[in-house]
């Protein structure tokens, strides 16, 4: 198997190479009648593409997304939607000084572990670029999760050591780190901008939220929400960690403070004073706002001299070439939401099933 598909009802294959002529995917299990354009499709994409400014790859692609199925005057019809978006700014020869040798940090080495060939040009299916297909169902995602109230937004909480003090969500889109803390976001540019000029790289925190989120999503024993949103976030490249709500520092917490007591409230419905549990319990959403935080390791590809070997196991050193991201935060941002997007739409369908 291949590992490229990912849910149970609302479920994507996504296919294609980072210098192949194209990427995409296969979204099956969306509902009949659902409203959808490609222009909500691309909103999504152009926040994920490079060349938006100097914290990305200068790799510049318009990724013009395409419906090849699936959708017909309009809205869905119940079946598999394909997407489609064609690579058009490779630079493939980047790639020819180096190709049996293996990149410090990318999967190269446990690629030919595993298959015995690989793709060198860029990383073939482990590069970032693969996240195109996630992003374009994840629009289709937000749409139907739009339709009951359930919405998701993500930033960059931290670059580095720089945190974000404040949450402003009007600020996420208006610079370029997507930081909603309109005091740190520069402090993350200016950073990012040392980094470069260093040939070096810098990792981080995204947090993404899911709001409007009915209580019972989630099936045991297994398919716990909380665990299928850590291997849907585990699956992005270069996420090395993942927490729910306050996540490892419950380690330094007691029963009586890490506790979420029930209230009811104005409305008559039950919920919690605190969200330490980060909207899940037993696996199971309790209505709270779903609180997921990811931490990206520093993109790998840079121009510094480092030791690795050849395919044949001979010590010798590299230079990365090529237009890398030297951060991967701010295009992490739409792809987190994508990806909860698709574990929510999942289980959202899978809980219309659980009662009569």
């Amino acid at each position: 198997m291949s590992g490229s598909s990912f849910g149970s009802l609302f479920r994507i294959t996504t296919f294609g190479e980072s210098h192949g002529p194209a990427v995409g995917v296969v979204l099956d299990g969306c509902p009949a009648g659902l409203l959808i354009e490609e222009a909500e499709i691309q909103r999504d994409l152009d926040r994920r593409r490079v060349g938006q400014s100097r914290m990305t790859s200068a790799r510049n692609e318009p990724d013009r997304v395409r419906i090849l199925s699936g959708v017909f005057e309009g809205r869905t019809m119940g079946t598999p939607i394909a997407m489609m978006v064609e690579n058009t700014n490779q630079r493939s020869q980047d790639y020819d000084e180096i190709k049996n040798l293996y990149r410090p940090g990318h999967a190269d080495f446990t690629w030919d572990a595993k298959f015995g060939t690989r793709d060198y040009r860029g990383g073939g299916r482990s590069s970032a670029r693969e996240t195109i297909g996630r992003v374009a169902a994840g629009a289709v995602a937000r749409k139907l999760l739009g339709t009951v109230g359930i919405s998701v937004v993500a930033y960059t909480l931290q670059l580095a050591h720089l945190r974000a003090q404040r949450i402003d969500e009007d600020e996420i889109e208006r610079n370029p780190m997507r930081c909603p803390d309109p005091e740190v976001a520069p402090q993350m540019v200016a950073l990012v901008e040392q980094a470069r000029r260093e040939l070096d790289s810098l990792g981080g925190i995204v947090e993404v939220r899911a709001r409007g989120v009915p209580a019972g999503l989630g099936e045991p024993v297994f398919d716990k929400l909380d665990a299928e949103i850590g291997r849907a976030m585990f699956s992005i490249p270069a996420i090395k960690g993942v927490e729910i709500g306050t996540g490892f520092d419950v380690a330094n917490q007691r029963g009586s403070t890490n506790n979420d007591p029930f209230t009811r409230r104005a409305d008559g419905s039950i919920g919690t004073t605190t969200n330490n549990a980060g909207g899940i319990l037993g696996g199971i959403s309790n209505g709270q706002e779903i609180v997921v935080r990811l931490a990206a390791k520093p993109p790998a590809s840079i121009a510094q001299q480092q030791q690795t070997v050849d395919r044949s196991g001979e010590n010798t050193t590299i230079v990365v070439k090529g237009r890398h991201d030297p951060t991967v935060l701010p295009r992490l941002v739409p792809v987190a939401e994508a990806m909860l997007l698709l574990v929510l739409a999942d289980h959202w369908l899978r809980q219309r099933a659980a009662q009569i």
